[in-house]
């Protein structure tokens, strides 16, 4: 607790420094990626395809048909890779009431949605995202809330920040951004953004 203290003093400046937050959702704000892997690994392997924990962390940000469709042609399947990833978020969501928050970073944005306009930017689709957030009770600190759906290209093009950053109404160099994965700091970086590696404040 008294770690969480000093973090919070230390981001408390950030409204005074950026003109609006950012947050990856998944792995970020939301401890969803033990509960996503299990899901993956039951709907891989009811067709066939193999994704191991190192791969999937890897491909943290990357909407789950085009993860799929990477799968599949590595290992040579055809599948329907959008029916895959609907029945992957279905099993996904029987699962919600096991996800927890991430602390750290869910205090940090409780502190800041009284003072600045904040968005989410993530590879989930929306409506995964916006239950996730509604079990979490947070919902309402987001202005917008950006799904793989919303945007041509998923990270680390810098698409889901733009986007994000433009339904906030916040230029994307006034943005600060929290992310968990290489391929997410890189598309915060690509917008123009400074971006925290949540793994340095756990």
């Amino acid at each position: 607790m008294l770690e969480l203290r000093f973090l919070l003093d230390a981001m408390k400046n950030l409204h005074h420094e950026y003109d609006g937050l950012i947050f990856d959702l998944d792995g970020t704000l939301a401890d969803t990626m033990p509960t996503h892997f299990a899901a993956w690994s039951q709907s891989m392997a009811e067709h066939g395809l193999v994704l191991s924990e190192e791969r999937f962390y890897a491909l943290g940000g990357v909407p789950a048909s085009e993860i799929i469709e990477l799968l599949a042609k590595e290992q040579r399947k055809v599948v329907d890779a959008i029916a895959i990833a609907e029945a992957k978020e279905t099993l996904f969501m029987g699962l919600l009431g096991a996800v927890q928050p991430v602390i750290p970073v869910l205090a940090i944005a409780e502190f800041h949605s009284e003072h600045l306009p904040m968005a989410i930017a993530t590879g989930s689709p929306k409506w995964v995202a916006e239950r996730i957030l509604k079990s979490l009770g947070i919902r309402e600190w987001f202005g917008a809330v950006v799904g793989s759906e919303c945007v041509a290209n998923s990270k680390p093009a810098p698409d889901a920040y733009l986007r994000a950053a433009e339904l906030i109404g916040v230029d994307p160099q006034r943005c600060h951004a929290f992310e968990d994965t290489a391929l997410g700091i890189q598309a915060a970086q690509n917008a123009g953004m400074v971006v925290v590696d949540i793994h340095t404040l756990l």
